[in-house]
C-alpha cells in the first residue's frame, strides 16, 4: 500500500517539485484557507480553469475560471466553507489518503499532470462527504520553477 504522504518521485526533480506543489502544499493551503501559501504556484497570464462538473461530455464543461482571480475567489470560498465544517477524523489525513498523483507527463518545459480523488471524509454528524473526481493540470516551467498555467477539473473519476 502506498504512503499518501510520501512523494513518489524522490529521484526526479521536476516530478518531485510538481508533486510537492499539487499535493502537500495545495492540501495544507486549502486546510488553512490561506491562498498566500499557493499564490506563487500559478502563472497568472493566460491562466484558464475549466469545471467539468463531473460530466463525461465536454458539452457540459464550463469556462468557470477565465482568470486566476476568478479561480482564487472560488478556491477561497470552498476553503472557508470547508474550514467551518466539523469532522470525525483528521481532515488532512483523509484528504491525503483520498489523493493520488502518480502520472506526470513532461515534454520540455510543459507538463500534463493527473491528480485523482477517490474516497471521502466523515463528518462529526456521521455523514460522509464523497471526494471522487480528477483534475488535469497544465503546468509550465516558469521563471525557474514549475507552476500551474491552467486545469480541467471536477472530471469524473473514473471517466466513462
Amino acid at each position: 500500500m502506498r504512503d499518501p504522504f510520501l512523494n513518489p518521485f524522490p529521484t526526479d526533480s521536476a516530478r518531485s517539485a510538481i508533486w510537492e506543489m499539487l499535493v502537500p502544499r495545495d492540501i495544507n493551503a486549502f486546510l488553512a484557507a490561506d491562498w498566500s501559501l499557493v499564490e506563487h504556484d500559478f502563472v497568472e497570464e493566460g491562466f484558464i480553469g475549466i469545471d467539468a462538473q463531473k460530466a463525461v461530455s465536454p458539452e457540459k464543461w464550463r469556462l468557470a475560471f477565465p482568470t486566476l482571480a476568478a479561480y482564487r475567489r472560488e478556491w477561497l470560498r470552498q476553503a472557508e466553507d470547508f474550514a467551518e465544517q466539523s469532522f470525525a477524523e483528521d481532515a488532512r489525513t483523509a484528504i491525503f489518503t483520498t489523493t493520488t498523483l502518480e502520472d506526470i507527463e513532461i515534454e520540455g518545459e510543459t507538463a500534463l499532470v493527473r491528480k485523482k480523488f477517490d474516497g471521502g471524509i466523515t463528518k462529526s454528524d456521521g455523514t460522509r462527504d464523497i471526494l471522487q473526481w480528477q483534475t488535469l493540470y497544465y503546468c509550465r516551467l516558469h521563471q525557474g520553477r514549475w507552476k500551474i498555467s491552467g486545469f480541467t477539473g471536477y472530471l469524473p473519476n473514473p471517466m466513462g
